[in-house]
């Protein structure tokens, strides 16, 4: 017999993070209208500069607890967490993972020596292919002493604030490669983020052709997530990506209990 089709939103925010308003209840309320059977918080964390707005982990906890509490009965409530791990900040984000008891955990990039792409302080003062390729080597640079992450969020985020337009996968593919297969070796993943839709990218992130390689190199955990930060964005997108994904090869996804990846059909 085929299993039916699992829905489950991999990434998204409530007013835990500081970059979110959204009441966490009214985002398991959305979930339930959409369908879904499975979501994952994944609030932010990021040591650096933004270090006082980090969410508050007890309080995060708790109010996911009081989600499962209420709604346990028909929607499956994770408490994941989204890193935005620099090479410096390392330690903290390893007595974090070790202290508290998430589902799941993205590695994220956000800024490399506390500069945000956000605003372009990263990207100021760099050629445009510069600041792709210092990116992608801090990123690998990270993975590199730091393990204590599930899967590797929106891998190639840069594009989003590339103020010279697109840029080419061809000359990165190198690195991409090296930060793919490190992850493979290290039993972990990557995730399909749809905001590229909401962002209006020309293709996928990570892009198709980053997809294609890690299907090449039998990378096989994959998250999928809307990276929602209100109620109106949820799983937006998530059965067309679905779709793409099988077209590549893809035959499942995942989600997470426990920081242990379970697969699911496509």
């Amino acid at each position: 017999m085929t299993e039916r089709c699992l829905l489950a939103d991999y990434h998204m925010h409530s007013a835990f993070s500081d970059d979110s308003q959204a009441p966490m209840e009214d985002m398991v309320r959305r979930a339930l209208e959409l369908g879904l059977a499975e979501i994952c918080f994944t609030e932010h964390v990021d040591y650096g500069v933004k270090t006082v707005l980090n969410c508050d982990y007890p309080s995060y906890l708790a109010g996911a607890a009081r989600m499962r509490e209420k709604y346990g009965d028909r929607i499956t409530v994770r408490a994941g967490i989204e890193f935005g791990v620099q090479a410096e900040t390392i330690p903290q984000y390893q007595t974090d993972a070790q202290a508290f008891p998430f589902d799941f955990i993205l590695l994220s990039n956000h800024q490399v020596g506390n500069k945000e792409f956000w605003n372009g302080e990263f990207q100021q003062g760099k050629t445009q292919a510069e600041f792709h390729a210092a990116y992608y080597q801090a990123i690998y640079n990270v993975m590199e002493g730091y393990q204590d992450y599930s899967v590797l969020a929106h891998l190639d985020m840069i594009k989003r604030y590339d103020p010279c337009g697109p840029y080419p996968d061809g000359p990165i593919l190198p690195i991409v490669e090296q930060i793919l297969r490190r992850a493979i070796r290290d039993g972990k993943g990557i995730e399909v983020n749809t905001s590229s839709f909401r962002y209006g990218l020309h293709d996928l992130t990570p892009s198709t052709r980053i997809l294609e390689l890690y299907h090449k190199l039998g990378g096989r955990i994959l998250t999928i997530g809307s990276d929602a930060h209100a109620p109106e964005h949820l799983a937006d997108h998530i059965m067309e990506v679905r779709e793409v994904l099988k077209k590549i090869g893809f035959r499942e996804f995942c989600t997470f209990d426990r920081r242990q990846p379970i697969f699911h059909p496509l």
